[in-house]
């Protein structure tokens, strides 16, 4: 193996905006995401629907089905 030209592999703090932060190693030292495994709908279950300006409802009245 060369010298030298291998980057520096160390610890690494991962820091997600819900304020969860992850330890493990990395070529950077501090890196920020939006969203993780702990504020993430799919790993929590969670659905949320962010409604802007009354879209979903909107949305809903133009398709809705026609009941029998």
């Amino acid at each position: 193996m060369k010298t030298g030209i291998h980057p520096k592999y160390e610890a690494a703090h991962i820091r997600c905006s819900c304020g969860n932060v992850i330890e493990t190693r990395a070529t950077r030292e501090e890196m920020h995401l939006d969203v993780c495994n702990a504020c993430h709908p799919f790993f929590t279950g969670e659905q949320r629907i962010v409604d802007t300006a009354g879209r979903v409802e909107r949305f809903n009245r133009r398709f809705k089905r026609p009941t029998d």
